[in-house]
């Protein structure tokens, strides 16, 4: 996998980061919602896939179960000596384990909405958009759970101590802690979507995968867009503690569930063979790098933008490897006037 480059010009880290005011942020979120309602921008699960036309149907050695093409495990010598019909099934296995990992992530993300939707006022823009993007999660979940059991594989999704861990952490951060909340809304949301975003470009076999990604991205899309367009509102509003903390805590959030979005879960890897150490080695290469990074390339930029890359987060997200070339070389700068401390 070819390194990515930031096209955007950079921008100085110390600069105070522009607030999105309260008219700009309605105004966006009024768009987002009467697109969750436009025909042609909003789907149902069973409506708008046709699950049963004969090319849609899901047989373990069909040979239009491909690998990914970001997938780095496809470039090891494990996956080249699969034999055909070993290869198929693994590829199907391995798109049904992230699919039930997302509906897994969505299905907390719908339990963290719920609850931010109680604390907000009737009639409010965000109200109405938080319950369209409920509805559409519901409509994902839907669409994966259904080709994951028609899979016929016992696909397990989330670590037990991850869906534990996540129950307590949706509670706590949807009520007490928006900014993080939001923040690991990307943390889930991203990684899936540049992965499904590059498997269209390349053009994916089989058309029951095709069809669910390109529903899905085009409601992510919305999706991503309201959670950067909540942090534009509220980070520059924090006071400099809680943007020292945010700053250090992002990468390390991010970090961590790039890598338990996109790694083989213990299941898979038992499922089909595929040894630990494989794992370690596609992750390690540099194209399993390039993975995790671009992952989360956009969210970086964004926490760029907001002033949450600071002189000792930029060193954290290097050891999550989460950085990129400009921001590990980027010389220091005397700090601006308004800029958040390091």
């Amino acid at each position: 996998m070819n390194a990515t480059t930031d096209a955007a010009p950079a921008r100085s880290r110390t600069a105070a980061p522009k607030v999105l005011d309260a008219a700009g942020f309605r105004t966006k979120v009024a768009r987002l919602s009467k697109l969750s309602v436009d025909e042609g921008k909003h789907f149902d699960a069973y409506r708008d896939v046709d699950w049963d036309a004969p090319e849609m149907q899901v047989d373990p050695a069909d040979p239009r179960w491909v690998a990914l093409d970001a997938d780095p495990l496809r470039h090891t010598s494990w996956y080249a000596e699969l034999d055909p019909l070993a290869r198929s099934r693994f590829n199907l296995y391995r798109l049904a384990a992230c699919m039930k990992i997302g509906w897994h992530f969505e299905n907390f993300l719908q339990r963290g909405l719920l609850v931010r939707a109680m604390r907000l006022s009737d009639g409010s823009a965000e109200l109405r958009y938080v319950h369209h993007e409920i509805i559409e999660e519901s409509q994902h979940t839907l669409m994966f759970q259904e080709l994951v059991a028609r899979s016929g594989f016992r696909v397990v999704g989330m670590p037990w101590w991850a869906r534990a861990g996540a129950v307590a952490v949706v509670a706590g951060t949807s009520r007490w802690d928006a900014e993080l909340f939001f923040v690991l809304v990307l943390g889930g949301e991203d990684p899936i979507d540049h992965v499904q975003r590059t498997a269209l470009g390349a053009g994916y076999d089989h058309p029951l995968a095709n069809r669910i990604m390109s529903i899905h991205v085009t409601e992510e899309a919305r999706h991503i867009s309201f959670a950067r367009t909540y942090l534009r509102h509220n980070v520059p509003k924090l006071g400099p503690f809680r943007r020292r903390g945010l700053a250090v805590a992002v990468p390390i959030v991010l970090g961590f569930m790039s890598r338990l979005m996109l790694v083989p879960p213990t299941d898979l890897r038992k499922e089909c063979d595929l040894p630990n150490a494989v794992v370690r080695e596609a992750f390690a290469s540099p194209a399993g790098r390039q993975l995790i990074a671009d992952s989360m390339r956009k969210v970086r930029l964004l926490c760029e933008e907001l002033g949450l890359v600071t002189r000792v987060s930029r060193r954290v997200w290097a050891v999550m490897g989460l950085s990129d070339r400009r921001m590990d070389t980027e010389p220091k700068r005397p700090a601006a006037s308004g800029a958040a401390p390091a």
